[in-house]
């Protein structure tokens, strides 16, 4: 049998009973481990990623690709220090938008929250960057999503987060179509590895079903953006993905803690915090 393994590298939380001390902040970055490759995912916001990779003893310069899920600061903002200690060019997966203008809009307060470097100087650190908009098959039943199809009428998303819209002449919500996932096809079904899900827990999953020709989901890895969402996102999705009886949700970041209490609840040991530090393995073959 082989072997798949997500390590949380980065997260906004660090277990109690963590062995090592490990940094936890607003943002995310996993490993994905697979037919013996390394594919880091995100980077979370600052060098706290190069620290805790020192930790759990992962090298950047072992990585085969970096994926960007998205271009907002707390899963791009570490790439430089990641970049730095890899000592050669590594391929950086983005979609073509991800360096677009992105904010977010709290209590009057317009705030940048997009990639803080320009890709040129990410470039010049060894980033090559591949622009990725349709569906990427990286590696024999792994892929990159591209950008996902928006299908469902619940998934509104997150109306604090703008970009600025020339034509229309204001700050509209962005649509953040440059959000991406990894979807793992496997005997026992889709696994998605996902960073924060702005396209919508459930669009993400039927996407990765068509995309895979998987007819079952196997399991969730990564954040679903449901905390930031309305009352009527939160119940519909958890109510689909309940249908979608998955063997396991390992959830994180911007899940919330509200939201990660209702999927405790809703799935009892098939629930996984996905703290840092946390090793989800599943079986590829």
């Amino acid at each position: 049998m082989t072997n798949a393994k997500v390590t949380v590298v980065i997260d906004n939380m660090v277990p109690t009973h963590a062995p090592k001390p490990f940094l936890g902040e607003h943002g995310l970055s996993m490993l994905l481990e697979i037919d013996g490759r390394r594919l880091l995912i995100d980077t979370g916001q600052t060098a706290a990623v190069a620290h805790n990779l020192g930790l759990l003893g992962f090298a950047p310069s072992s990585f085969d690709a970096i994926v960007l899920s998205h271009g907002h600061y707390d899963h791009a903002g570490g790439l430089p220090h990641v970049l730095e200690r890899a000592g050669r060019r590594l391929p950086v997966f983005a979609h073509a938008e991800a360096f677009g203008e992105k904010y977010s809009v709290s209590r009057g307060e317009r705030r940048f929250v997009g990639i803080p470097m320009r890709a040129e100087r990410l470039a010049g650190l060894g980033a090559d960057f591949q622009r990725v908009e349709a569906p990427l098959e990286w590696s024999p039943g792994l892929w990159l999503s591209g950008s996902v199809p928006r299908v469902t009428d619940f998934e509104t998303g997150d109306a604090r987060l703008v970009a600025p819209d020339a034509g229309r002449g204001c700050d509209c919500q962005d649509p953040l179509t440059d959000d991406m996932a990894l979807f793992c096809r496997t005997p026992r079904g889709l696994v998605v590895v996902s960073g924060c899900t702005h396209s919508g827990l459930v669009n993400v999953v039927r996407h990765g079903l068509a995309l895979t020709g998987c007819t079952r989901l196997h399991g969730w890895i990564g954040g679903t953006h449901l905390g930031p969402v309305g009352a009527a996102q939160q119940d519909a999705t958890l109510a689909q993905l309940v249908a979608f009886d998955p063997d396991f949700v390992a959830a994180n970041h911007c899940t919330g803690f509200s939201m990660m209490a209702r999927l405790q609840a809703a799935f009892g040991e098939r629930f996984i915090p996905a703290f840092v530090g946390t090793e989800i393995s599943f079986a590829t073959a």
